[in-house]
């Protein structure tokens, strides 16, 4: 058996086991969500109407229902899920370092690879900001997305390794395809935060989706701290998609003697810096906060998806080589 051999055979081992462990992490997420506390509708305050002069005094203030005490249901099983899913990120590590290794290139070359790097971007996105921030509950919702991902990749996208295009032959090809993987995930985060944030909304308004709904709704953070988070995790990734498209621009020039041909992957590129850039834009100056930023942010990972599998997949084009 030669070198190359075992490091392919090391690398899919190592993503299977990922894989493995991540399953586990998911259930324990699952256990640990299932007996978090809930947490009742948020109800807008009722306008005070003001004090007349000489009237007696009203009713005190009831004082704010204070936070039950005590361990936090379903701790000890988020506990077990994160440090599953930190030896699930080790795992993924070992498997992108052994392909790059057996392809003796940087490990994203084609449809698998950049989703097997995506997958692992994602873990890493959540497990970074889970050193600042309790986000076990999130766990749940965004391991499913990291094990879809790498089945998609091992059942439908897997190709051996192979040399890259003269194109593809540059420097640029880290920094380019580094940048937007990075974005990848912070741009899936902010998805699952928006969709979350969608669902809880939708229960405090009691409408018939939030009702039906609520078995995980009431478990959700306030709608509030939801819309936080993805209005922070895109502020973070915007400049370096931002990034990402000018580097694969200053590529291109290098590569085909142009910066901007309209290339069905740069139209899809640009159109999903329109509309963060658009989510931005509104909430900053129209104030659009809510269901609607939601839903932009909502767009906006889609079409950033629908650019890497959708335009591989539909369209040929100068980044055809990109494909299975």
């Amino acid at each position: 058996m030669t070198q190359a051999s075992t490091l392919a055979g090391l690398s899919n081992l190592l993503t299977y086991s990922a894989m493995l462990v991540l399953t586990l992490a998911m259930i324990a997420f699952f256990v640990s969500f299932a007996q978090r506390r809930t947490a009742p509708r948020a109800v807008a305050a009722a306008p005070t109407a003001p004090a007349l002069v000489g009237a007696p005094p009203g009713p005190a203030p009831t004082p704010p229902e204070q936070p039950p005490t005590g361990a936090e249901p379903g701790r000890r099983a988020g506990n077990i899920a994160m440090a599953l899913s930190w030896l699930a990120f080790a795992l993924l590590a070992g498997a992108v370092i052994t392909r790059g290794l057996w392809a003796g290139r940087v490990p994203w070359g084609n449809m698998y690879e950049f989703s097997l790097v995506s997958a692992f971007a994602v873990l890493g996105v959540f497990l970074a900001i889970s050193l600042s921030r309790d986000i076990r509950w999130m766990g749940a919702f965004l391991i499913p997305v990291v094990l879809l991902t790498l089945g998609l990749a091992v059942t439908v996208l897997y190709t051996e390794a192979a040399q890259l295009v003269p194109a593809l032959r540059s420097y640029w090809l880290l920094i380019h395809v580094s940048a937007a993987v990075i974005c990848g995930g912070g741009f899936t985060f902010a998805a699952v935060t928006a969709l979350l944030y969608l669902t809880r909304d939708s229960y405090d308004r009691d409408t018939r989706a939030g009702r039906a709904l609520a078995p995980v709704a009431r478990r959700l953070p306030a709608a509030d701290r939801l819309d936080t988070m993805t209005y922070r995790t895109i502020m973070f990734t915007f400049p370096l998609w931002t990034f990402a498209i000018v580097a694969g621009a200053i590529w291109a020039e290098a590569a085909w003697g142009r910066y901007w041909g309209w290339d069905p992957k740069e139209t899809w590129s640009f159109i999903a810096w329109i509309v963060y850039a658009g989510y931005l834009h509104a909430r900053s100056t129209v104030g659009w906060r809510g269901r609607r930023a939601a839903w932009l942010a909502v767009a906006g990972v889609a079409v950033f998806w629908f650019n890497y599998f959708g335009v591989n997949l539909l369209f040929s084009g100068l980044h055809s080589y990109s494909g299975m």
